[in-house]
């Protein structure tokens, strides 16, 4: 049986995947499962009482307990403990249980839909599409009830969740295809919301904050809306419980005792997608709450086999879901203070910590699958005049895109004025048009260039043409140290270029010795370098929305238009670093080029041929981060060109590295210096960040690719 058959027939973390596993409870069973619940219960309850405990007001656990008791007669603090409790206090409470104890649940759902211990509603972009609707009706104005929001919600979350399945191979798949997949589908639709907020900035000011998860309400009526859907579909699963047990046997096994396979998985997808679509319009989208709440319990059931059970499991996932969130919010306002944690989004703190279970889980797991060498990775060896002439063709484009990009703005300019731009003798007006994007264009051809090349080394090494900086965490890296420089420093006074390239260099090497390390167990396995990389690369998220929300809020769009990938206001002391650190790097890749199309190949035969493993994949790795770190300083992070270029490459001249990578690396400056273009051009005098556009080119391109190693 093939490792993919393995998978797909694997039953979910915590339940042994054979027949033994589905018994009925006994009355041990029953007093084990009631107990776990019970625990939970008062878990919450315990966790509740403290929250309420907290806020900006000066009422405090006295006043509340005299208020509780029947004393209204304090002055003070005690006599607004009623407002303050049921006003403020209570909907935040509320909305941080419905929605913790909607997303456990969603989880639990589908992790055993898909028999996978990293399926959440993170994880297959459900939030991520739900997030998006949200704000495509915020940033056209359209003003509709909360019941619409969340239909609104549930339709671009199950759009997505169909999607990202289909694309994995549907259900069952390897945990690599399907992580993947909602990576992709998920950095897609980020794309598309973050360009929303950037264009319509005043309409969707509020979403900023709120897309991380917020539990700030101005009242129960949300909360009172968003409970009945949660009520029903939590019922709703438990009514599929015993179908969801048999399923975990396998689709063919699961059909012989007679349930029915797809129905029960469409009811259970929808119902999943219901309960994140209610609580994303009620929160906002609280991070991988749907991952680790049901893995804590599916662990947990080592120790108490009733909680593997479908009608324990859910409820006691929805249970740990609540008091994850309404934990994390209360740690928040604990360490930070109050005052200082309203504008902290409580979705930052779950996500880090999903971010870790997701490490943690990558790291205990095996997992293989077809990602590990796609269909699209098998290309024909080129001929030398064929490398020649693309070779040629591609150089021009670059040389092309730089000039378009010199002569085009809000003031279209002539060949002429480039001339007489360079000899110093143009008009005040030109001079000024040029100054401004002699350095943008410079920015993107040579940041481009970098992504590429670090992209070409990360695939080669990984051995998957689907790997790039990005996906590793190595920009994401980048963008947390030039972040944490930039908001130290304060934006209004302009950060050091200096100091910034130092930020970003040490945030990427950081990121990479974190990912490689912690891929490292007796070698280095790509499926576990790329699962940890996304893990790291959510974290990384999680921290420089932390850092963005914690900075100046007048500053905050600009920081964010960086984050997106932009070469707004760029100089050529930005420019000079990517392109040094390409100069060495380039002839690196080129004495390496034979070590590189044999770690192409597998593991056994570059040690064969003597090859030092090891050494040429931490020098070609660390080389790929100081790229990915320098490109990050220039034009902020941008995604997919170290994933579109380098295949591109490879499909136009070969696999070989000595045609690939320099093919690689020109199209890599074409595709950001057109993308900058584009951005700065089709809705001018606005702007669209060079990042943003092409991650929505190429989104949907990872999408093609993984589609088509489904063959």
């Amino acid at each position: 049986m093939s490792v993919e058959q393995q998978q797909r027939t694997a039953a979910p973390a915590g339940t042994t995947g054979q027949a033994g596993a589905t018994p009925r409870l006994g009355r041990s069973g029953v007093s084990s499962a009631t107990g776990a619940l019970l625990l939970l219960l008062v878990a919450l309850l315990g966790v509740s009482a403290w929250h309420l405990t907290q806020g900006t007001s000066a009422v405090g656990a006295g006043d509340l307990v005299r208020w509780l008791l029947g004393d209204r007669s304090d002055a003070g603090a005690g006599a607004d403990a009623g407002d303050v409790l049921i006003g403020s206090r209570m909907p935040r409470l509320a909305a941080g249980i419905a929605v913790g104890f909607a997303l456990g649940v969603a989880g639990a759902l589908f992790q055993s839909l898909a028999r996978n211990a990293l399926a959440s509603p993170d994880t297959l972009a459900v939030t991520g599409g739900a997030y998006l609707a949200v704000t495509v009706v915020a940033a056209f104005g359209i003003t509709v009830p909360i019941w619409a929001s969340g239909l609104t919600a549930f339709a671009g979350g199950s759009l997505a969740a169909f999607l990202v399945l289909g694309l994995a191979g549907g259900a069952g798949t390897a945990t690599t295809r399907l992580v993947l997949a909602g990576s992709a589908v998920a950095l897609a639709l980020q794309a598309a919301t973050s360009t929303l907020l950037i264009l319509f900035e005043e309409e969707t000011t509020s979403l900023f904050a709120w897309g991380s998860g917020s539990l700030s309400q101005l009242g129960m009526r949300a909360f009172q809306q968003a409970a009945p859907v949660v009520v029903v579909c939590t019922l709703a699963a438990l009514l599929l419980a015993r179908r969801l047990d048999l399923l975990g046997l396998g689709d063919d096994s699961a059909a012989v005792l007679g349930v029915p396979v797809r129905s029960t998985r469409a009811a259970g997808t929808v119902l999943a997608v219901l309960l994140t679509a209610a609580s994303v319009t009620l929160a906002g989208p609280i991070g991988f709450v749907g991952l680790f709440a049901p893995v804590i319990v599916r662990l947990t059931g080592r120790v108490v086999p009733a909680l593997n059970r479908h009608a324990v499991l859910i409820p006691a996932a929805g249970l740990t879901g609540a008091v994850v969130v309404v934990l994390a919010d209360a740690l928040v306002r604990a360490v930070l203070g109050a005052d200082e944690a309203i504008s902290i989004p409580t979705g930052i703190t779950t996500t880090l910590v999903g971010a870790v279970v997701m490490i943690v889980l990558a790291r205990r797991g095996r997992d293989s699958g077809p990602t590990r060498q796609p269909a699209a990775a098998r290309v024909r060896v080129g001929t030398r005049l064929r490398f020649v002439v693309v070779l040629v063709v591609v150089a021009l484009a670059a040389l092309g895109i730089v000039l378009l990009g010199l002569l085009a703005g809000d003031t279209w300019l002539k060949l002429g004025d480039i001339a007489l731009w360079f000899d110093g003798e143009a008009v005040p007006l030109v001079q000024f048009a040029l100054d401004e994007r002699a350095p943008r264009v410079a920015a993107a051809v040579f940041g481009g260039a970098a992504l590429a090349l670090s992209g070409a080394l990360v695939q080669a090494t990984c051995r998957n043409p689907l790997a790039e900086p990005g996906i590793l965490g190595i920009t994401g890296g980048a963008g947390v140290g030039a972040v944490v420089v930039v908001t130290a420093a304060g934006v209004s006074q302009a950060a050091g270029n200096g100091a910034i390239l130092v930020g970003a260099v040490v945030g990427a090497l950081v990121s990479f010795a974190l990912v490689y390390g912690l891929s490292w167990r007796h070698g280095l396995n790509a499926d576990r370098l790329l699962l940890i990389g996304i893990g790291t690369w959510y974290g990384a998220a999680a921290l420089t929305t932390f850092l963005l929300v914690r900075s100046n809020p007048w500053d905050t769009p600009r920081i964010y238009t960086w984050m997106s990938g932009t070469t707004y206001g760029r100089t050529f002391e930005q420019v000079l670093p990517v392109a040094v650190v390409l100069a060495v790097a380039l002839p690196l890749a080129w004495l390496v080029r034979r070590e590189l199309d044999l770690l192409a190949l597998d593991e056994d035969t570059p040690r064969l041929v003597g090859v030092r493993l090891e050494t040429v994949r931490l020098v070609v790795l660390v080389t790929a981060a100081l790229l990915a770190a320098t490109s990050v300083a220039a034009v902020g992070v941008v995604g997919f060109v170290g994933l579109v270029a380098p295949h591109l490459a490879r499909a136009l001249v070969g696999g070989r590295h000595a045609r690939s990578v320099p093919v690689a690396v020109l199209v890599g400056a074409v595709l950001l210096g057109l993308a900058d273009l584009v951005g700065r051009t089709v809705i001018a005098p606005a702007q669209v960040p060079a990042g943003l556009v092409v991650a929505l080119i190429g989104a949907p391109y990872f999408v093609y690719l993984l589609a088509r190693s489904r063959a």
